[in-house]
């Protein structure tokens, strides 16, 4: 799968795009939770962006699955496919 980061998160990943293959070794499908997580340990200035203390998304970070909020999926619960790419935005101010 591909990881798009954009404006100050592809700078705290020092690229714009990741790939990222899938743990299909347990039979269930990975899910948006699972990544976002590897994600956060592979990049610890992500982490927090990404994880408030609870356990639960910040909301600093809009994830995007193939263009959709996981928000409106089925969250962090999400599953995920080999050809999907996750696109994480920081918020955007302007006018």
């Amino acid at each position: 799968m591909r990881i798009r980061a954009y404006a100050t998160l592809r700078d705290l990943l020092g690229t714009s795009k990741l790939d990222m293959t899938l743990d299909a070794s347990t039979g269930a499908p990975t899910t948006a939770g699972q990544v976002l997580c590897r994600l956060a340990q592979e990049y610890p200035a992500l982490a927090g962006k990404l994880w408030a203390d609870d356990g639960h998304l910040t909301g600093y970070v809009t994830v995007l699955l193939n263009g959709r909020s996981i928000e409106y999926l089925q969250g962090l619960d999400t599953p995920l496919a080999d050809d999907d790419t996750l696109s994480l935005f920081p918020p955007v101010g302007g006018g």
